[in-house]
């Protein structure tokens, strides 16, 4: 509560002087731009040092005439003013802390110098001259008190209004899509900049797991779009959208933000941010903070620990990272764009070596590498591992390490319970990251755990909406091995997204398992056609053709496998695939047993669900190698 202490006429606190009847903020006896609403707050605060000052006691101070809706917005921006100029970050307060949906706290040492004394507009007493007349004084007594007593009632009754006034004007928002900020530096070259800060605030919003928060993969489609809030907000079955720009000027950066009801395209709250470079990461902390006090979302202490947490970081590096997860995003899983990303993050690390988020970038380019065949496992492990090592030693808060760790942990060590432990971090930490959701939904089904890997697609379908998370539903039925819903979905895929070749293959999958051959050459065809040759798409084609009697051309592919080998990397598990489509069986466990000492990433996705050895199923060699793999039960 208020203090009830006189108010003093001036307030100290280190260099600054408050002089509360002039009105007038100084710092070392000059003179500070603050009036208005925010020196108002200012006062107020230090008139209740170290006390917690709720929002509702600074309304009746400053906003007494004001709705709630105008009140938010004019208090956050007056706080925000307060710490412009007195230096004082949100992230890391000396002067104002923040009490999310509660108020702030002045928790410096002030130092009060004289009383301030209320102006008094007539005679205190009963004058000389006139004889005392204690009937009509206490006449006036019960006036007083009487008169008290509607002021307290009628407050009370503009209090419960207002509330009820802020309750119907301010929609509910329990979801929130975070639209691709503008840039308006005037620099195309800066739009790797603006996606990257919109990147990182959906980052940091989802790591509140009171709000739901739409993945990057789905809003980026929506970059430049004309289409209205509510038929966007439809599609992504949201409740808020952020809508804003980025402004970059030297190393100076400015991020307008506006958060809208989507259904009603109504204007909820809006701020502008200025900020230098170095302190980007503090800057993103605050927007999303800022946005999840909007719409009342429950924050836990660990999660407004890690929100102050920002460190200040190279602006250069920081330039670099933002490039590398610009090229990680874009043509994912194509050779050049992914080395492109590792050489950014590999520039950002060199410039900044405590970037922790530099380090979890390097992590995903170099495993991405490998899981997309390009390079090969021994090459890329060990520097995925060393640094998502290093991103955690920095910063073990971060969801999509533990992520990239425990797709490290299934893939490459076949460690079950290190997977099942990291994915479960990530989620803990980032409840929001809709990749965590996929990866466990993925490694659920591989397991053949089907009701907890379907309620994870659930999930994941609701955060992405998009062709990403239509692929996880396919690769769930694809590790289940149910191939008639394979194709429903594959269907659904393909129709949706015509152009995606994992669409292609894994209907081609669902084709074969159900005895379509045919129809499966089909789709494998156009993923081959439009993966630009993927080894796996390739290595489907050829078992297809097998399959219906064709084997000179299964034949053929072996042979260029064969040769692509001594150049690129090839997967040997793949050729004994060739081996095994061909009736090799010998030739075929001699390459899964290259691949088993490689620690091929195929083995722990393909082994068990894969319809191209079948015929080594029943192979004592086959279950051998379930054995030292730790699959069989």
């Amino acid at each position: 509560m208020l203090a009830a202490a006189p108010a003093s006429r001036l307030l100290r606190f280190e260099n600054f002087e408050l002089d509360v009847r002039a009105a007038e903020l100084r710092k070392g006896g000059v003179k500070l731009r603050l009036q208005g609403q925010p020196i108002q707050v200012l006062a107020t605060l230090l008139n209740s040092a170290g006390e917690l000052v709720t929002r509702e006691e600074l309304r009746s101070q400053v906003w007494p005439a004001e709705t709630f809706v105008d009140f938010d917005h004019s208090l956050h921006n007056a706080v925000a003013r307060i710490r412009e100029v007195l230096g004082d970050p949100a992230g890391s307060p000396r002067y104002i802390e923040t009490l999310p949906r509660r108020g702030y706290r002045f928790i410096g040492t002030v130092e009060r110098v004289g009383i301030e004394e209320p102006l008094l507009s007539g005679p205190t007493g009963p004058s000389p001259e006139a004889p005392a007349a204690p009937v009509r004084g206490k006449s006036r007594a019960i006036l007083i008190a009487a008169l008290l007593i509607v002021v307290v009632i009628a407050a009370v009754l503009v209090l419960v209004s207002s509330l009820s006034h802020r309750a119907a004007a301010t929609p509910s928002v329990r979801s929130i899509a975070v639209l691709p900020l503008d840039n308006f530096s005037g620099d195309p070259a800066q739009e790797f900049f603006a996606d990257g800060m919109t990147d990182e605030l959906i980052t940091d919003l989802a790591k509140i797991g009171s709000l739901r928060v739409i993945s990057r993969t789905s809003v980026m489609r929506y970059k430049g779009t004309k289409k209205g809030l509510p038929e966007i907000a439809r599609e992504l079955n949201v409740d808020g959208i952020i809508e804003g720009s980025v402004i970059r000027s030297g190393q100076r950066v400015r991020i307008q933000a506006q958060l809208l009801y989507g259904p009603t395209d109504k204007h909820l709250w809006a701020e502008t941010y200025d900020r230098d470079l170095g302190d980007i990461l503090g800057l993103q902390s605050e927007v999303a903070q800022a946005i999840a006090q909007q719409v009342r979302a429950q924050i836990t202490p660990q999660q407004q620990a890690r929100f102050n947490a920002g460190r200040l970081v190279n602006p250069e590096a920081y330039d670099a990272y933002s490039k590398g997860r610009y090229h990680l995003w874009n043509q994912f899983g194509m050779a050049q764009s992914l080395n492109t990303a590792k050489t950014y993050f590999e520039e950002a690390v060199r410039k900044d070596p405590g970037f922790a988020l530099a380090h979890s970038g390097l992590a995903d380019a170099y495993l991405y590498l490998a899981l997309f065949r390009h390079v090969s496992p021994a090459s890329s492990y060990r520097p995925a591992e060393e640094a998502v090592r290093q991103t955690l030693t920095l910063d073990d808060s971060i969801g999509e390490a533990h992520d990239t760790l425990a797709l490290l942990s299934w893939r490459y060590n076949w460690d079950w319970d290190a997977t099942e432990r990291e994915l479960n971090q990530a989620i803990a930490l980032a409840p929001s990251y809709s990749c965590a959701h996929e990866d466990r939904a993925a490694y659920l089904a591989f397991r053949g755990r089907r009701s907890e890997a379907e309620g994870e697609v659930a999930t994941s379908l609701q955060l992405d909406p998009s062709v990403y998370s239509a692929l996880t539903e396919t690769a769930v039925l694809y590790q289940l091995r149910d191939f008639d819903q394979l194709v429903e979905a594959a269907r659904r895929g393909v129709a949706s997204n015509p152009n995606e070749w994992f669409e292609h293959f894994y209907l081609g999958v669902g084709y074969e398992g159900t005895g379509k051959r045919l129809e499966a050459i089909s789709e494998y065809q156009k993923a081959v056609e439009l993966s630009g040759g993927d080894q796996d798409a390739t290595a489907a084609l050829a078992h297809a053709y097998a399959a219906i009697g064709r084997k000179a051309e299964t034949q053929k592919i072996l042979r260029d496998f064969q040769q692509k080998s001594a150049n690129v990397y090839v997967s040997p598990y793949l050729i004994a695939t060739l081996y095994a489509s061909l009736g090799d069986k010998d030739a075929a466990f001699k390459f899964l047993e290259k691949a088993y000492q490689e620690k091929s990433l195929d083995i722990s996705w393909y082994l068990k669900a894969d319809l191209r050895i079948d015929n080594l199923r029943s192979d004592p060699r086959y279950q051998n190698l379930l054995t030292r793999v730790g699959l069989k039960d």
